[in-house]
């Protein structure tokens, strides 16, 4: 397998800190407000984000892209599922209680694959490699499982709003016309590709950002005390990556003994997301469905910071040769 290169990857991540610590100083200094990141992290969602899946797609139809794509999709999804069942075994109701344990498996099989894996990608590899291909088919099984079991562990129930949900996402939605697009070879006009290449050329910045802002709002001396959330941001960090990537491998092993190539560049992209620390929208949905939005937020901040530390390490063990 063609792993990550040492010297080239820990520049990218020095790179990342320090955009990282410009939006925790913007923040301590309040030159940045809540509302603020509030409306940034809304326009990533909403266009920034949704522009770089876009432009990750080849104009031109190529079947080897077309391969790496839908494996990247078939990867995603068997991780996805993979979280789901290992998430249900070690967060149980016997060791924590109801919310904690619904937060505490979201935090395991959601992480932060949109605000960071989409700028560490891109970065470490190239706006348009293969990994940047690989990463749009995961994102899509990623949302879909986001916007529907990410939703049910807090409402416990299923209903239209959730499909719904799905359908109009706008990431969603992006990466299927990217797909089309690349299909169809259909030629877009100079100036509206300039457009949204313009666009897309801002969302590694201000996700990065709005990550750091969220440090700077947060009471260190406080996090250190739950003990519990400590606990369940390591597990999130450490064996997500550790079951993603021995998992793929193994599918890997099975596909190709069957005949079928299953890419490299699928389980290094799927397990350098894994070391990500989950996902900032584990406060949003908590607010937004009944959670404890307090301790969720708190589980974000411990799980990024934590990260720090954690995210080169696993790198290292797992994916740089």
């Amino acid at each position: 397998m063609d792993n990550i290169n040492l010297v080239d990857f820990y520049s990218r991540l020095g790179t990342i800190a320090i955009i990282l610590a410009l939006g925790f100083f913007l923040g301590r200094f309040k030159l940045i407000s809540p509302k603020t990141n509030k409306d940034l992290v809304n326009l990533l969602l909403l266009v920034f984000m949704p522009a770089s899946l876009f432009m990750a797609f080849p104009t031109s139809y190529s079947e080897e892209t077309s391969h790496v794509f839908i494996a990247g999709l078939i990867g995603g999804v068997i991780v996805m599922l993979s979280l789901v069942l290992i998430s249900l075994v070690i967060f149980n109701k016997k060791w924590y209680s109801n919310k904690l344990r619904y937060e505490s498996q979201f935090a395991l099989i959601f992480n932060n694959a949109t605000f960071l894996g989409y700028p560490i990608i891109s970065s470490t590899f190239g706006p348009q490699s293969e990994a940047v291909i690989a990463y749009c088919g995961f994102i899509i099984a990623f949302n879909i499982a986001l916007f529907s079991y990410g939703v049910y562990l807090f409402k416990h129930k299923i209903d239209a709003k959730l499909a719904l949900n799905v359908i109009t996402n706008p990431n969603i939605i992006a990466v299927l016309l990217g797909v089309a697009v690349f299909i169809t070879s259909f030629p877009i006009p100079a100036f509206v590709d300039d457009s949204v290449k313009y666009v897309s050329n801002a969302t590694t910045a201000l996700s990065i950002i709005c990550v750091g802002f969220m440090l700077s709002t947060a009471k260190f001396i406080e996090l250190i005390k739950k003990w519990k959330l400590c606990l369940t941001a390591l597990i999130q960090l450490i064996i997500g990556p550790l079951a993603t990537y021995f998992i793929l491998i193994a599918v890997q092993y099975i596909a190709r003994g069957a005949g079928f190539d299953f890419p490299d560049e699928v389980i290094v992209v799927c397990t350098l997301i894994q070391t990500l620390p989950t996902a900032t929208s584990l406060g949003l949905f908590a607010s937004k469905y009944g959670g404890d939005e307090k301790e969720a937020s708190q589980l974000v901040t411990i799980s990024t910071v934590l990260s720090i530390a954690t995210l080169p390490l696993m790198a290292s063990l797992l994916l740089i040769h």
